[in-house]
């Protein structure tokens, strides 16, 4: 990162919620469910899958959780209901892995079962590494009951590959992604290089072992490695699916889609979007600085 970027990172918390909320329309569907299914139709209709996400983490109330829970059983009612090509993504520590792993585990596994009475699927999202070991845990169990239930794994942890390792002993339903949260370099690669190189290894360990992998990733350079990866193997579009969030690479997003291949967009939605958003600013500066700019205007 310039340091220049690194500048705009450091004061990306001093913006003020109001010219940050600007912004977030960029990268996130709105406040409500209806907002949510308005991008995801139109989405739809752009031959385009989605995954919905009520934003929110590290909840420390148990009642809280539980306002969670019902949600996330309105969004898959509203999907089954409004006919859309979609399924849902969580957060652990939203769903009280913070407060007790059981509480989590309890949480999750009722709208997994929700899901499964309609047909839908859930994907458990990764967070940062002191989640990891729990996230996992709770996805193998779940894993034991539900066939409509994925895991995240992250290709800048130096741990993913026995991670993959592991859950690949049994074709898997997996999203792979670079991971976003900032980690010592005892357990995470620091040089982007050998991310996208750990990231391609892990894609093609996933799809031998017969994986379902979700590729999630907007830098082209690892997207060539998967293409080349899936040609390698005669893999059919039913096998594999990209991924990408809401309001990133739109170009690139449409030549995939262009060229036959599946893939999914992130919608997230709900009050709770100011870390999201921060955390994607963070991640492009040039998208930043316009944010820093209207900030200088402003004043």
């Amino acid at each position: 990162m310039s340091f220049m970027n690194r500048i705009i990172v450091f004061f990306m918390p001093l913006v003020p919620k109001p010219i940050v909320r600007i912004f977030s329309k960029r990268y996130v569907a709105g406040d409500t469910l209806e907002d949510a299914v308005r991008i995801t139709r139109d989405l739809n209709n752009k031959n385009i899958m989605a995954t919905m996400d009520v934003l929110g983490e590290s909840t420390t109330r148990e009642e809280e959780t539980g306002l969670y829970v019902q949600e996330y059983l309105k969004v898959l009612q509203t999907i089954e209901s409004e006919k859309l090509d979609c399924n849902v993504s969580l957060k652990p520590t939203q769903l009280g892995l913070l407060i007790n792993k059981e509480l989590a585990f309890s949480n999750i596994k009722e709208i997994v079962q929700k899901a499964k009475q309609l047909n839908n699927f859930v994907r458990i999202d990764m967070e940062d590494s002191n989640c990891t070991t729990d996230t996992i845990d709770i996805y193998q169990k779940l894993r034991n009951e539900f066939d409509n239930v994925g895991i995240v794994l992250q290709a800048y942890l130096r741990r993913s590959i026995d991670d993959l390792s592991e859950i690949a002993r049994e074709p898997a339903n997996m999203r792979l992604c670079k991971g976003i949260y900032i980690e010592p370099r005892e357990i995470a690669y620091k040089d982007p290089h050998l991310v996208n190189e750990n990231f391609a290894f892990l894609v093609e360990t996933a799809l031998k072992a017969k994986s379902y992998v979700g590729i999630a990733t907007h830098d082209e350079k690892v997207v060539w490695h998967a293409l080349r990866i899936i040609e390698q193997l005669g893999l059919e579009r039913h096998e594999y699916e990209f991924q990408m969030l809401l309001g990133v690479d739109e170009q690139l997003r449409s030549i995939l889609v262009n060229a036959g291949h599946r893939l999914r967009v992130y919608v997230p939605y709900g009050k709770q979007w100011y870390r999201y958003v921060l955390r994607r600013l963070k991640e492009n500066p040039k998208i930043a600085m316009y944010v820093i700019k209207a900030l200088f205007k402003r004043a």
